[in-house]
């Protein structure tokens, strides 16, 4: 196992630029399956669990050929269907949790598809109901399979229809839009996801044949198409990853910009860290966070206590609560973080506490933080990463703090940032990865 070892307090410097964005790669790679001709994705970022999926895909018999960094060809015109039925199929499917979107390809194109429960963090009940209930409305049905804990998805021929999701989940819609495409008749989505990753997909998938209305909305308008061809594609900088950037350029940075962040595609996510008193300059398709010595929590309109909570898109990301937690530690004045969304992703805070950090954690999503305004710096320690987020989030606390800190499990946050260790010591960090 990995670790990675911190030598906090040193103020970092410079120009970063943002890798691609996981959750999109994760989505547009497994669409490839939709069609027999060439597709062409690049801007995917090196991360292990992007890697890891297109292994998966070599392995199924898609041929995957690399232009060059990030850029690489699809082609699944022949599948070796037999593998998946294969139990080493299903482990594999079971220990990424990106392994989940190609469910809906496979069933569109060969209306079979052998689900796994898929990997991934640990930050809670992560169910696939939506997934089914959208296949199931499209006529498919599902079984389990007595001693492989595994489901089996079949249908004689997808029909669509007229759907409302139970809830706006994101790989839930992703799914469910691939395996419309290619469904008989017309299927309308409603409470849709509209992440610009879901975003993202539609447009690929219509540059491919597919006839998607009502994209960037939760009302989606699928009318099914008897088959896709090739076509070309280019992620999108990943949000996670600027919103990330911003964070440690406000805990420990001397001026950092960040380059091409798609601005528009932020969301709320910019004005969250102002809501913390930090300052952000946007300069074309930049952000430049200038040396923060302090910043002040701002309050609501009525004088109560901030609140950060996340909420489907539009609304904020659930993925930057950890690092708006920590970036909070060392504000001015007090903000109530409420992670909504999942009920294990706060339980990183003890380690934050142990480093110093002024936390209450109310219950399994709500923590109020009383920030140290830059008084107090945080204690170096021995942490271990539990999810990818987290992970970040304490290395962004390592930084920051007075002494050597080393955090283990690095695997987890190598899942989601590419080479992050080496970027950030090109901006100044004393990060080092040992064994």
């Amino acid at each position: 196992m990995q670790s990675f070892v911190i030598e906090g307090g040193h103020p970092l410097k410079g120009t970063i630029t943002p890798q691609g964005a996981k959750n999109e790669a994760l989505q547009v790679i497994c669409a490839t399956l939709l069609t027999d001709e060439e597709v062409r994705i690049t801007n995917i970022p090196n991360i292990l669990d992007v890697n890891n999926l297109i292994r998966l895909l070599t392995d199924m018999g898609v041929r995957v050929v690399k232009n060059g960094p990030g850029d690489f060809t699809f082609q699944a015109s022949e599948l070796r269907l037999d593998y998946l039925e294969s139990d080493e199929f299903v482990n594999k499917c079971s220990s990424l949790r990106g392994s989940v979107l190609m469910f809906g390809p496979l069933l569109a194109r060969y209306h079979r598809a052998v689900v796994a429960k898929p990997g991934g963090d640990k930050i809670g009940r992560r169910r696939l109901d939506t997934h089914f209930l959208g296949f199931k409305y499209l006529g498919a049905h599902y079984d389990r399979i007595v001693g492989r804990d595994v489901f089996e998805l079949k249908v004689e021929k997808l029909k669509g229809c007229y759907m409302l999701l139970d809830e706006a989940s994101v790989t839930g819609t992703a799914n469910i839009i691939m395996a419309s495409v290619l469904a008989e008749g017309t299927t309308t989505i409603y409470n849709a996801a509209c992440e610009p990753y879901v975003q993202q997909l539609c447009h690929l998938l219509n540059r491919m044949g597919a006839n998607i209305s009502g994209i960037a909305s939760n009302l989606l308008t699928i009318v099914g198409v008897k088959s896709l061809h090739g076509a070309t594609h280019k992620i999108l900088p990943d949000m996670i990853e600027v919103g990330s950037f911003i964070g440690m350029a406000a805990m420990v940075g001397a001026g950092i910009t960040i380059k091409d962040v798609s601005l528009h595609q932020l969301g709320i996510i910019p004005e969250a860290f102002r809501r913390l008193g930090i300052h952000i300059q946007i300069s074309g398709d930049d952000l430049f966070i200038p040396r923060h010595d302090t910043y002040q929590v701002d309050s609501f309109i009525d004088g109560t206590i901030m609140t950060l909570a996340d909420a489907p898109w539009p609304g904020l990301t659930p993925d930057l609560i950890s690092v708006l937690l920590v970036v909070a530690t060392q504000a001015e004045g007090s903000v109530l973080i409420h992670q909504k969304m999942f009920e294990s992703r706060l339980f990183f805070v003890d380690k934050l506490i142990d480093m110093g950090a002024q936390i209450i954690l109310c219950d399994p999503h709500r923590a109020v933080v009383v920030g140290h305004n830059h008084q107090v710096r945080l204690r170096a320690g021995r942490m271990t990463s539990p999810d990818i987020r987290a992970g970040i989030a304490l290395l962004i606390a390592a930084l920051s703090a007075d002494g050597v800190s080393r955090i283990a499990n690095i695997e987890q946050i190598d899942r989601g940032y590419e080479n992050i260790e080496q970027r950030l010591r090109q901006l100044g960090a004393h990060i080092e990865r040992v064994q």
